[in-house]
């Protein structure tokens, strides 16, 4: 069932109208199982002891971002809570979730970690090690969905050449899990994020063509990968920007020629 009832300031409003649909479908991050019928009974215990739960709700999302982790180590109904879309949208519609840097490292070694930073309370946070295929790739990509997500696709594994895997850090869980892989292998190519989509384009893989033309867009939402416009040359971006809903890509092709490509998301 859904939570209807919203604290907005001093009152209290409860209505349909008001509830504050998630972000994310359920379907596309499957990250919690159902709770038993037993917890969803009346004789549960509430959130905060002496509070009603819509109150209680109200405290718990002003607890500031980095405290989140040691939240969901509370209790069950307290994790529950924390890694739902409820939590997350109430905090959006309030203006007062925080916005994280998240910063990669390579050791000696050549394994990668990763790192996030709270500019508001300047603190770093290190987040879980990143799956093996991670640990010591190459030329992969990186960006942030959803406000909380993590995102790595693609790149080289140094043993088994280049990946067209796609693995997701969720802030809500503290965990990394996976999602649907690309349609190309690719490594060192240019990716982007217009309108809450993540595009791909161009790159290498050890194929008889080495550097690509196609491109590809993920839709979290529909949890799927499509194929967008070829380039109209094979490249290897070096740098990329979007400005005015637009994606503007400079890199080399395949005779290390300077080339340049802008793609327009709403004509393809």
């Amino acid at each position: 069932s859904c939570l209807c009832r919203v604290d907005t300031g001093l009152r209290t409003v409860t209505g349909t109208k008001l509830c504050l649909r998630p972000d994310i479908k359920h379907s596309v991050h499957p990250t919690r199982n159902k709770p038993a019928r037993g917890d969803r009974s009346c004789n549960q215990s509430p959130l905060l002891p002496g509070l009603p739960d819509d109150l209680a709700i109200a405290c718990l999302i002003r607890v500031p971002r980095i405290e989140h982790r040691k939240l969901r180590l509370v209790c069950k109904r307290w994790y529950r809570l924390l890694i739902g879309n409820f939590f997350y949208s109430l905090r959006k519609s309030l203006g007062i979730t925080e916005e994280w840097i998240y910063v990669i490292k390579r050791d000696r070694d050549g394994k990668i970690s990763w790192h996030a930073f709270d500019p508001v309370y300047q603190q770093w946070q290190p987040l879980p090690p990143v799956p093996k295929e991670y640990s010591g790739a190459l030329g992969f990509g990186c960006a942030v969905l959803n406000g909380c997500h993590l995102y790595l696709f693609g790149g080289k594994d140094p043993l088994k050449g280049s990946m067209r895997r796609v693995i997701f850090y969720s802030t809500r869980t503290n965990k990394w899990h996976r999602a649907p892989d690309m349609l190309r292998r690719r490594n060192f190519f240019g990716s982007c994020v217009i309108n809450n989509c993540l595009y791909v384009a161009g790159g290498e893989n050890e194929g008889v063509h080495r550097s690509l033309r196609s491109a590809e867009v993920y839709d979290p939402n529909k949890n799927r990968w499509s194929f967008i416009s070829d380039m109209s040359t094979a490249m290897v971006p070096f740098i990329g920007v979007v400005y005015d809903g637009k994606w503007f890509l400079k890199g080399l092709g395949s005779h290390r020629q300077v080339l340049s490509e802008v793609y327009q998301p709403e004509n393809d």
